[in-house]
């Protein structure tokens, strides 16, 4: 039996338990999964102890990816780009750390049909999750990003780390950019229950252009009810959350389930 778990802190609302045991099903393994607070002063302990009660993978969310990242002896290249793990596992070498936020991204921006390849991407907001979906967007063959943020120092930090494909603005410059993007990301926690800060335009959005917010519910988001007058093609991070946990899955597993058939039971998107 395989044992896994999510540590974050607060953890009650992870939908990962439900989608780890249906992808036990539906590729016939045995697993146990559980979700557990743990507050950050006992992060370390906790991991430590996990593993070395027979666990044989973890979840990290907030606010704990990058004390993970800082807990392991070797990284995957996603987890080294993008400076924070959302994904632990033990190896020979030592605790394993590795991202797949950005790769459950790609993969859902994939099933809509949006794939990077060759597109001008606009990302709103300069966090972790914004840093997770960088190399894996830049991997897929993205022309340019640009990423808008109300600290323009922040956005500069990290555009800095990947090279001249990336670029940052302030958010009150956006309209300054040279044409519209083909995809537009908001990576704005705000999101969630108000303004990212931004009024999107048909200046910033081409004609068949598509919005993704990183967040996701049970109806659209501000963000994605504020594109809805620009595109039909709008979706929330349901699919990214979905292809992310299958990442994970195939890491301690070696199995890669199909992540989508999950989305009728978790909510919808608006693709």
């Amino acid at each position: 039996m395989y044992r896994f778990a999510v540590f974050g802190d607060p953890v009650a609302h992870s939908k990962s338990p439900e989608i780890h045991h249906r992808f036990a099903e539906q590729t016939g393994l045995d697993v146990r999964y559980e979700k557990h607070q743990v507050q950050p002063r006992d992060f370390q302990t906790r991991v430590t102890q996990f593993f070395a009660d027979g666990g044989n993978g973890l979840n990290i969310t907030v606010p704990h990816k990058l004390a993970a990242f800082q807990l392991c002896e070797d990284l995957t290249p996603e987890a080294e780009i993008a400076g924070a793990c959302n994904t632990l596992m033990r190896t020979e070498k030592g605790l394993l750390g590795h991202n797949t936020d950005g790769l459950g991204l790609v993969d859902d921006l994939e099933r809509l049909g949006w794939y990077p390849d060759q597109l001008r991407i606009l990302i709103l907001g300069a966090g972790g999750a914004v840093a997770g979906c960088l190399g894996p967007l830049l991997s897929a063959g993205a022309e340019e990003v640009v990423i808008a943020n109300r600290s323009v120092e922040k956005a500069e930090h990290l555009a800095e780390r990947f090279g001249r494909r990336v670029s940052a603005t302030a958010l009150e410059e956006l309209d300054r950019q040279r044409g519209p993007f083909d995809l537009v990301i908001n990576g704005i926690s705000a999101g969630l229950s108000g303004s990212t800060g931004v009024m999107l335009t048909d200046r910033l959005l081409n004609d068949q252009g598509a919005c993704y917010d990183l967040i996701y519910g049970a109806q659209d988001t501000p963000f994605l009810k504020m594109c809805s007058s620009l595109t039909a093609h709008r979706a929330d991070g349901l699919g990214m959350l979905l292809g992310q946990a299958a990442r994970s899955f195939e890491l301690w597993t070696g199995v890669y389930p199909d992540p989508f058939v999950q989305l009728p039971d978790f909510g919808r998107d608006t693709g």
